[in-house]
Order: structure tokens, then C-alpha cells, then sequence
């Protein structure tokens, strides 16, 4: 949708306001009059690389959307052996797992698009101080899973860094000044994903700025048509890729690239995976992973009526309780597939949201209330159009602990604490000994991502575990 309107793009001035005209957007350029050079340029350009069209038919769908299928049953899921999977298929699924990475035939997507205004910190989300002694940036913690999987299985792992133009400089300079967190430079690949204009209630698109239209980033499932459109899956098929592991910058726990998670994608033939956990309880809001028509899909809290939330099972389990966390394997052709037929596999969705804009004399306005719609798409509306999907059971306290809030639940505290109390776990399960009783634990996870990989530096106490397990604040380079 960010592309630029085949008929507009070499058109004349005239040419392109007729066409907004046309439309019913002429109020774009109100302000024209006023604008010097520079400003009338950057709204020309900008006007211009809008496909207006679709932007509107987008606007108008999604404002007369209904809730998906009312009709639906739980997914079937592998579940983890705690919960009664087979350990047997999941030691065979690892093995498949290590051996598409050891061919390297995956590579790593990260959805860092956000800011951390939410946070209180001006920046990146993913340049967020997060370990718990070192104050390592959600992007290094990351960084160092990478290069783990890397020396593993003797192949590097491709990073794909999904931006947004609001955070694409300010990330490009933060890899820059950090040396890529020592992966190489070839190995670690920047896109951006594309905007998308808002438009208030009456369907007319909204003004920043007099020489700027509002756009805002267009969702997580922006991340399958910036793939395309970037030629990042170009990248991949030269790189024989085939597989690509997905996550969210903000989840401090991901068990990058899981070789158990990446074999039973394999071993299904799936087209696109799932991770899901335990819902915490029947109001958590979060989106459940569910059959309708014979598709797998996600159904979103809002399409849960009070009964089927609150539904159990004759052991006393919810019976919708595969809440999704944002974790996903893909086939990269079937990627390719859903991004190139996007307006019809990727709908937008629409929120009403306050959004800055001008009043009729060209002066700021800063609303209280909504006053316009937000189009985004997401990622897991291409489950449907999957012929094969699998859905694998996490355990949510290794893997799932998401930094959304300042303070409070998901809040740097919560991810912190787990991240410390995982590592510690790791540690006991290792049976290395001398870790401190109330202390915070931090590992490099390029050398610690697992208790086989703390057994593997064949040491005995936490004196001899260097900078490899940290029991004290302190930054390490």
C-alpha cells in the first residue's frame, strides 16, 4: 500500500490533486498556498507514493468488519511432555531442528518497528536497557542467542531487523556503534516496513503537519509484505533459506530459533507454525489459537463470548486456552504467497484512536478522545490461507515474559526477574553451585541458552564461570 500509484507517479501537480479530488480527499492540500518549496515537495512525494485507492477501500472494510467465525473448536496442539507430549518426538523433533540449522536453511526475524515511549525511554524498543546486571539492550540479549545458535550448529543464523521509518536510523546507528553485537555485517539484514495513512470517522485522510499526510506503521503483518517487497526473501532464496523463525522484539524470553520448535514445523510440512501457552486465566487478553471451517486461525479476545472464555473440560481446563505470544515459523514460499495477494489474505483491521492533527487554520490540535481510525494488519491472519499448520505448547515462565507497560505486569521489572530466574534455573539444573541465594543471574546466552549448554562448559561453581554467568552488576563487553 506504500507503493506508488502507477498513474500518479510521473503525473503532473494537476494531475495528482484531480486525483485526490476524485476521491474525496482534495482537503490534503488546504494548506498548499502556504507551503514553501520544500514543503510542497515533500507533500507532492508523499501524495504521490499513496495508492489511494486501496488505502480508502482498506478504510472502508475495516470500518464495516464483523467479528470472524462464531462457529469454532480448539486447535489441535503438540503439547509439551509436562502436559503429556511424547519427550520421545520432541528429542526427534530437536534433531530435525539442529539439522535445518546446521544446513542453513533458517533464518531469524525480528518485529522491531516499535518505540518505547510506553517505557519512558526515547528510542527503539529494541535498544531498551534489559539484563538484569549488565543493562544489555533487548537487541544484544538477542544478539547473543545468534550467535550461540551460530557456533552450535557451524552455520550462521541470517538476521532479518524489520524497522519502521521512525526507527530505522536511530536502529541502523545503534547495530553501527555496537559492531552488529559481533555478528557479521552481511549476516544482519535491515528492512522497513511500510505506513499506511489514518483517516477520521467520516473516511477523510488526516494532516499532520500542512505539508504531511498521517501514516502509522502498518502492523506486525507488515513483516510479510516488507519481506517481499524489500527483497529480503530474495536475500533468503540465495542464501538457500527456506525456513524463517519470527518473533517480537519485546520478548526478552524468546527461545530463538527452538530446534524442537523448527522440526515439528518440518516434520508437519507446515506452511506456517504457532507457539502458544497456558492463558494465565479466562479473562487474560489475549488471542486463542482455534479451528474454524476446517482452518486454523486466531480468535481474537474480543470474539469470545463470556461462556466460551470461561469454558472447561472435565478436568477443569480451560477448553480455549492456547493464548498466541507472536512466535512463528514460516515457509518462505508461503510467505511469498501471502504477500503477493495481501489485500485479499492480510486484511487491515481498524482502531479507533486520538490522533494529532490540524484544525481548519492549519494549528495544532491534540485530541482526548478518539477521533480517528488506525489501520493495521496482523501476522496471524495468514494462518487460514495455510494448508498445513502446526501448533506447539511453550512453556510461558522459558519463554514468553513481553515488555509492554512501565510498571506493573509485562513491565521491564516482570522480564527482568524472569530472565534472572530462568538463568538461575538453568544453573541448578546444571548442577553448578555457589550461585547466591537472593541474587540476580545473568548469562551470555552466546555461551548459555540452555542447562545442556551450562553443562557443557564443564566447569563446577560460579567462580569459574568468568563473565559467562554474572551473579553482580556490572557491564561486560
Amino acid at each position: 500500500m506504500g507503493r506508488a500509484h502507477p498513474q500518479i507517479e510521473t503525473g503532473t501537480l494537476e494531475a495528482l490533486r484531480e486525483h485526490y479530488d476524485s476521491h474525496g480527499q482534495g482537503h490534503v492540500f488546504r494548506f498548499w498556498d502556504r507551503l514553501d518549496a520544500a514543503g510542497r515537495e515533500r507533500l507532492r512525494t508523499q501524495a504521490a507514493a499513496i495508492d489511494l485507492p486501496a488505502v480508502l477501500r482498506a478504510h472502508a472494510a475495516s470500518a464495516a468488519a464483523k467479528p470472524g467465525a462464531s462457529d469454532f473448536e480448539p486447535a489441535p496442539v503438540e503439547r509439551l511432555p509436562d502436559h503429556g507430549g511424547d519427550p520421545a518426538q520432541f528429542e526427534r523433533a530437536a534433531e530435525r531442528g539442529r539439522a535445518l540449522l546446521a544446513a542453513g536453511r533458517v533464518a531469524a526475524c525480528v518485529v522491531a518497528g516499535g518505540q518505547a515511549t510506553r517505557l519512558g525511554f526515547d528510542g527503539p524498543k529494541g535498544t531498551f536497557p534489559l539484563g538484569p546486571l549488565t543493562g544489555r539492550s533487548l537487541f544484544e540479549l538477542q544478539a547473543q542467542k545468534i550467535r550461540g545458535l551460530g557456533r552450535r550448529h557451524g552455520r550462521p543464523l541470517p538476521w532479518y531487523v524489520m524497522t519502521s521509518p521512525a526507527t530505522d536510523a536511530a536502529t541502523r546507528g545503534f547495530f553501527a556503534r555496537n559492531a552488529n553485537f559481533g555478528l557479521p555485517r552481511d549476516d544482519v539484514v535491515f528492512f522497513v516496513q511500510a505506513t499506511v495513512p489514518s483517516a477520521d470517522f467520516a473516511g477523510r485522510l488526516m494532516l499532520e503537519r500542512p505539508d504531511r499526510i498521517f501514516e502509522n506503521p502498518n502492523g506486525h503483518g507488515g513483516v510479510l509484505t516488507a519481506l517481499l517487497d524489500s527483497g529480503a526473501l530474495d536475500d533468503m532464496d540465495r542464501r538457500g533459506i527456506d525456513t524463517l523463525f519470527t518473533y517480537q522484539v519485546d520478548n526478552p524470553l524468546v527461545r530463538m530459533a527452538d530446534p524442537v520448535y523448527l522440526g515439528f514445523h518440518d516434520a508437519a510440512r507446515a506452511d506456517m507454525s504457532c507457539k502458544v501457552v497456558c492463558k494465565v486465566d479466562p479473562a487474560e487478553k489475549v488471542g486463542v489459537v482455534a479451528r474454524a471451517g476446517g482452518r486454523i486461525r486466531v480468535i481474537e479476545y474480543s470474539e469470545l463470548d463470556a461462556e466460551c472464555r470461561a469454558a472447561r473440560d472435565p478436568a477443569g481446563n480451560l477448553v480455549y486456552w492456547g493464548g498466541n505470544i507472536a512466535i512463528h515459523v514460516f515457509a518462505t514460499a508461503f510467505v511469498r504467497r501471502v504477500a503477493g495477494d495481501a489485500e485479499r489474505l492480510l486484511p487491515y483491521h481498524a482502531s479507533e484512536k486520538p490522533i494529532p492533527t490540524l484544525d481548519a487554520g492549519g494549528r495544532p490540535v491534540t485530541p482526548s478522545r478518539p477521533n480517528a481510525r488506525k489501520l493495521e494488519r496482523f501476522v496471524f491472519d495468514a494462518l487460514p490461507a495455510a494448508k498445513r499448520v502446526c501448533v506447539l505448547e511453550a512453556n510461558r515462565c522459558a519463554e514468553f515474559s513481553p515488555v509492554k507497560n512501565a510498571e506493573g505486569p509485562d513491565s521491564p521489572e516482570t522480564a527482568r526477574r524472569d530472565l534472572s530466574a530462568r538463568a538461575r534455573a538453568w544453573i541448578e539444573a546444571a548442577g553448578i553451585e555457589g550461585i547466591p541465594g537472593e541474587r540476580d543471574v545473568e548469562v551470555d546466552h552466546s555461551l548459555i541458552d540452555g542447562p545442556d549448554d551450562a553443562r557443557a562448559l564443564g566447569i563446577h561453581r560460579i567462580s569459574e564461570a568468568g563473565n559467562a554467568i554474572l551473579t553482580a552488576p556490572g557491564v561486560v563487553s
